[in-house]
């Protein structure tokens, strides 16, 4: 047989180089989808822009003048200086903002050209009203900064050793080389609770003379700047000064700027193209990539390969021999969505993540970050839930079974001082029960399962049942962010019992009623998951119908975080735009963003602990989840005979079979196959 080798080979190099500009063309789209300035306006969302990487404790951004909680606030142009690390989306006073950076000796408001910022996944860039143009890219560990000086300026940093959104208690910097500088913060937690202890060194590409000025911060002027940028890289630690030592000058700069940047972009497109989605308007899919890449901004990862040591609550220095450590949770807020979307979506960091979720019940957990910390810690409520949702997923946690004790006496002591406290222990001692049984503990499963049935009786028909006047007024009696309406559904593994004590039928009257006369608050996470109640009352349709409507359509949001609005906020709740979300609706560290993401596909796990999910009709024509370690296994959610939002659906069929309500345990998805809604 005749063969010609050069035609052979220029296909065999064209297919190739179709498969490159396909796969470059999917990064591209992708990328182009994160719409990083969504919810950064005002108080509709509390978000910021900056450059980070996934699971990274670095997030480089400007801080406002002023500012908001998280630091940034599009609307305000004026800025303090561009800080290394924030939570996402917080309420109350915010906390981050260290390691301030400002290109500017003059004392002059500085304020961003509006018109030349650029933030995508893992790049952010600037130009300032002095001339001079920031970017910045980060690693998991690592800000990359660069200031590019006109020719008729100085080259000057101001560094403010004692930046922070909330108080400081302690801060230094001291210059250690020509090129470089190791100092500490010291500062409190969110809303001021807690504190958490910062180690960092800063590099600089050019020798720097350094000056202490006024309120303690420091002057780096760069007299031998050969071109007109300076790039500075600052090294963050575990808490433990000594592992700065570990980092060599040659390893800080072993790779240049722009592979950062490069491999940021890529490292975000892997974690957004875990979800293909069709159909859905252009501001739909911007909105549910954005809310994917928000949900993997946390927890941070904190160690690595050459250095597995961190600090305990304990105050002990700790070895993660087998897995990486991660730290920072938001847990009340997060519990619902985020962590159930992680462990669906990112299996082969969720072993590590539940890992070190459990050890803290090792090391003593706290409701708050400690000094031992190198990161923020918002709460850490439900943790018990979190890591049984995981197991049940099938996620290995090997130190589970030494946590238990800790969570044992972590329920011993839950306050029951106010009903939504009694709501919330009957679900820790639940999950507590379940879980023992899953650890094979049956007399422990018992006991714990009966304590939380025990406190639920008690306070749900006192509290909670005999619905009247005040059920409408936020803060009643000791509630915590959140109505009497809003929280008599906020234990939903019992909804059994609430349908023995009220009836299945007034019960589904009284959710149809929430809903009827305004009374849910998608602004914060006490009933984020009502929606999703219908399918368990035997109304599956209704859940479909209230989720597209909150997800894409103006409605009626008489409350905010912790009060009722004075007059109704009209509008919708996800925009593409600043102002992304409703007033006071803070993103909360990635929990309504999850929530986004779950309305969009079609299901969401109504009871963490359960390991299953609710069923309704997805936004999107079509979706297709690459699940598992390997991401290998591929579910796919599809639609048939959709013709308008409205539609009933008149069956679910997983693999072929009709299933026999609208529900799936993770268990069946994990086997991957084809859903479909026949409408």
């Amino acid at each position: 047989m005749k063969t010609y080798p050069f035609k052979s080979l220029r296909l065999f190099l064209l297919i190739a180089l179709s498969y490159c500009i396909e796969a470059k063309a999917q990064e591209i789209s992708l990328l182009d989808k994160v719409n990083l300035f969504i919810g950064t306006a005002a108080d509709y969302g509390q978000m910021t822009p900056g450059a980070t990487v996934p699971y990274s404790q670095i997030q480089i951004c400007p801080d406002s003048k002023p500012r908001q909680h998280p630091g940034y606030d599009y609307e305000v142009p004026t800025i303090s200086g561009f800080s290394i690390n924030r939570l996402s989306g917080v309420g109350g006073s915010g906390c981050g903002g260290n390691v301030s950076l400002m290109p500017d000796a003059t004392g002059k408001d500085i304020r961003l050209l509006k018109h030349t910022e650029q933030a995508t996944p893992g790049y952010y860039s600037v130009q300032l009203s002095n001339g001079v143009w920031f970017t910045a890219t980060a690693d998991r560990r690592m800000a990359a900064e660069r200031f590019s000086f006109p020719n008729t300026s100085e080259a000057v940093l101001l560094l403010n050793p004692r930046s922070a959104f909330d108080r400081i208690f302690d801060a230094d910097f001291q210059q250690k080389t020509s090129c470089m500088g190791q100092g500490f913060a010291e500062c409190a937690n969110t809303c001021g609770h807690g504190r958490y202890h910062l180690h960092y060194r800063l590099y600089t590409s050019s020798p720097f003379v350094l000056d202490t000025i006024e309120d303690g911060r420091k002057r780096l002027t760069f007299p031998e700047l050969s071109s007109r940028y300076v790039e500075v890289r600052i090294v963050v630690s575990t808490g433990l000064a000594d592992e700065l030592d570990n980092m060599t000058e040659q390893a800080v700069w072993r790779t240049d700027f722009s592979t950062m940047i490069e491999r940021a972009k890529r490292q975000w497109n892997q974690l957004l193209a875990t979800v293909e989605i069709e159909g859905g308007t252009t501001d739909q899919q911007t909105i549910f990539y954005t809310s994917l890449y928000r949900t993997f901004h946390s927890p941070f990862q904190v160690t690595d390969r050459s250095f597995r040591k961190y600090l305990g609550t304990d105050g002990n220095v700790h070895e993660a021999k087998d897995f990486q450590y991660y730290s920072s949770w938001s847990l009340w807020d997060t519990y619902r969505t985020k962590f159930p979307l992680i462990t669906l979506l990112d299996a082969a960091r969720s072993s590590d993540i539940m890992q070190s979720l459990s050890q803290l019940y090792v090391t003593g957990k706290k409701d708050w970050s400690t000094r031992n910390e190198c990161v923020p810690t918002v709460r850490t409520e439900h943790a018990i839930a979190t890591l049984l949702d995981a197991y049940r997923q099938g996620i290995n946690i090997p130190s589970l079974r030494d946590a238990y004790p800790g969570m044992v006496a972590e329920v011993k002591r839950l306050s029951l001082r106010s009903p939504d406290q009694c709501l919330e222990a009957s679900g820790d001692f639940w999950a507590l029960g379940q879980l023992a049984e899953e650890l094979g503990m049956t007399e422990d499963a018992i006991r714990w399962t009966k304590r939380g049935e025990e406190i639920f009786d008690s306070i749900w028909p006192k509290e909670f049942q005999n619905i009247n006047e005040t059920y409408t007024k936020m803060r009643g009696n000791g509630l915590y962010q959140g109505t009497r309406w809003q929280y008599r559904w906020g234990a939903p593994m019992y909804l059994p019992r609430m349908i023995e004590m009220a009836g299945k039928k007034e019960l589904g009257e009284q959710l149809q009623t929430f809903f009827h006369k305004e009374l849910y608050n998608q602004g914060n996470e006490p009933d984020i998951h009502v929606p999703f109640l219908f399918g368990r009352l035997g109304m599956p349709q209704i859940t479909g119908n209230i989720v597209r409507s909150l997800a894409t359509e103006s409605i009626t949001h008489r409350y905010g975080g912790n009060d009722a609005y004075p007059t109704p906020f009209n509008g919708c709740a996800f925009v593409n735009q600043p102002r992304g979300y409703c007033p006071e609706m803070d993103e909360d560290d990635g929990a309504m963003s999850a929530w986004y993401v779950f309305a969009s596909i079609g299901m969401y796990p109504l009871v963490v602990g359960e390991a299953s999910y609710e069923l309704f009709a997805p936004l999107f024509d079509k979706v297709i989840l690459h699940l598992g370690s390997d991401r290998q296994t591929k579910v796919v959610i599809s639609t048939i005979g959709r013709t308008s939002d409205k539609q009933q659906i008149r069956k679910v069929t997983w693999n072929g079979k009709k299933l026999p309500d609208f529900r799936i345990s993770h268990k069946q998805l994990k086997e991957g196959g084809e859903l479909i809604f026949h409408f």
